[in-house]
C-alpha cells in the first residue's frame, strides 16, 4: 500500500509548480552551463562553424585529419603539423591485445555501439596513468590515440560479427580509406573514401548536444579520457540524439515508394508521431550539414550503388517535399540524419552500424570538449527543482 494514501498520512502537501521557481528549465533548454571556443551553431541562420570556420568550407576543402587538427589545437594547421599529426594517429591504430581480444567474448546480439562503448573503457586499463590528467601535452596524445583507434574499433566489431578476423590498421591510408578497406580487406573506391571523409567532417562536432555535455559532466569530475567518451557513446545510442540515422532508412524502406510519400506524412500527422531526420532542437532551417550530403548523393549512388539505393534517395525528396509544404510553419526541416543514413547505405554499410560510425567521427569533438573542461574545470552540480512531500512520517511495518 502507498504510505501516502494510507490512514497515518493525512496531510495534503502543496506540489509546487513551474511557475513557483522561474529558473526551472526541463532538460536544461536556454542554460548555459560553460564557456566553449570549439563549435559554434546559428539555429536560425543555418550556420556551423568548427573554431569559427564554416563547416561549408571544412567540406568542401579540408579533410578529417585537418578537421581533427582544427578541434584539438583550434587553428587549421600547416603541412609539418597535419604531417606530425598523421604520423602520431597512424601510429597509435592498433588496438591492443586485451582491447582487441574480449570482442570474441561479446553477445551475438550486441550493438555495435554498445561494442564500442566497452572497448573505450577497456582502453584505461591499457593506460596506467590514465587517472592523472595534469599534463596537458599526455592529454592531447591520448586523445590522439581515442581518435585513431575509435575507427580500429568499429571496424573489428563489424568484422567479428561476421565471423571475420580484425584487420590492421594500414598506415599509408587516410583515416576514411583506412577505415574502409578495414571493414572489407578490399581497396576502396575514390567516391566512397571522399564520402566516408565528408562524414566524418561533418558529424565531428555539433556544439554542447547531450552526448557533449555527458563528456563534460563526466570530465569535470577529474575522471578520465576514456570514462567521459565512453559515457557520451553511451548517450548517443539512444534514438532522440544519434541513433535516429538507423531510423531513417528504415522508415524510407517501409515506406517503398515515392508515391507512398503523402500517405505516410498524412497518417504520421494524424496520429502526432514524429518521422525521423525531421525538425532539430536547434535548427529552425534546414540543417546544413544535410544540404552538404544531399549534395553528394547522386554522384555517389552513380558510382557507388545501385537502383536500390537510388528509390531510397527518390523516396526522400519526396518526403523533403511533402513535409516542407505541410510543416513549414513549424519550422520542421530535414537535419543531418536524414541523408546520412542513404550516404552509409549507398557505401554498403549495415544500418546498424551507422551511429557507431557517428561516434567514430565525433570522438573528435568528445575529446577537444574533454580537453577544453579539465583545463578550466569547475564541477557539474546542478540543482533539482523537487516535487515531493516533506516531513513525512516513518511508520512502523507493523502499522502500515
Amino acid at each position: 500500500m502507498d504510505p501516502t494514501r494510507s490512514k497515518h498520512h493525512t496531510t495534503k502537501m502543496a506540489i509546487p509548480t513551474i511557475s513557483d521557481d522561474p529558473s526551472y528549465r526541463p532538460g536544461l533548454e536556454g542554460v548555459q552551463a560553460c564557456r566553449s571556443s570549439i563549435c559554434h551553431v546559428d539555429g536560425q541562420a543555418g550556420k556551423l562553424e568548427y573554431r569559427g570556420i564554416d563547416v561549408k568550407n571544412l567540406a568542401e576543402h579540408s579533410s578529417f585529419e585537418e578537421t581533427i587538427y582544427l578541434l584539438l589545437y583550434n587553428h587549421l594547421p600547416v603541412e609539418r603539423e597535419l604531417n606530425q599529426l598523421n604520423i602520431l594517429s597512424q601510429k597509435l591504430r592498433r588496438l591492443p591485445a586485451p582491447v582487441l581480444n574480449p570482442i570474441e567474448g561479446f553477445p551475438a546480439g550486441i550493438h555495435p555501439l554498445i561494442a564500442m562503448q566497452a572497448l573505450i573503457a577497456l582502453l584505461q586499463g591499457d593506460d596506467y596513468y590514465a587517472d592523472d590528467i595534469s599534463n596537458p601535452h599526455h592529454n592531447l596524445r591520448r586523445a590522439v590515440s581515442l581518435i585513431s583507434k575509435a575507427s580500429t574499433m568499429v571496424a573489428a566489431i563489424e568484422r567479428h560479427r561476421h565471423g571475420e578476423q580484425a584487420l590492421p590498421p594500414v598506415s599509408k591510408y587516410s583515416h576514411a580509406e583506412n577505415f574502409l578497406f578495414m571493414l572489407t580487406g578490399e581497396p576502396p573506391h575514390e567516391c566512397a573514401i571522399k564520402a566516408m571523409d565528408l562524414l566524418l567532417i561533418l558529424h565531428a562536432e555539433h556544439g554542447m548536444n547531450n552526448s557533449t555535455f555527458t563528456a563534460r559532466v563526466i570530465g569535470s569530475t577529474n575522471a578520465s579520457i576514456y570514462s567521459s567518451i565512453s559515457g557520451a557513446v553511451g548517450a548517443l545510442s539512444g534514438f532522440l540524439h544519434g541513433g535516429a540515422n538507423e531510423r531513417v532508412v528504415r522508415m524510407l524502406y517501409s515506406i517503398g515508394d515515392p508515391e507512398n510519400v503523402e500517405a505516410f506524412v498524412e497518417e504520421r500527422l494524424s496520429i502526432k508521431k514524429k518521422i525521423m531526420g525531421i525538425g532539430h532542437r536547434v535548427y529552425k532551417v534546414k540543417d546544413p550539414r544535410a544540404t552538404i550530403l544531399q549534395g553528394i548523393l547522386p554522384d555517389l549512388i552513380e558510382q557507388c550503388s545501385g537502383e536500390e539505393v537510388k528509390r531510397l534517395y527518390n523516396i526522400a525528396l519526396r518526403l523533403e517535399e511533402v513535409v516542407t509544404e505541410k510543416l513549414n510553419k513549424k519550422d520542421l526541416y530535414p537535419n543531418v540524419d536524414f541523408y546520412s543514413g542513404i550516404v552509409m547505405e549507398a557505401l554498403g554499410i549495415a544500418s546498424d552500424l551507422f551511429t557507431a560510425i557517428f561516434a567514430m567521427s565525433r570522438v573528435a569533438g568528445w575529446c577537444a570538449h574533454w580537453l577544453e573542461q579539465v583545463s578550466a574545470n569547475r564541477l557539474f552540480r546542478p540543482k533539482l527543482l523537487y516535487m515531493g512531500d516533506h516531513n513525512r512520517p516513518y511508520i512502523q511495518i507493523k502499522d502500515r
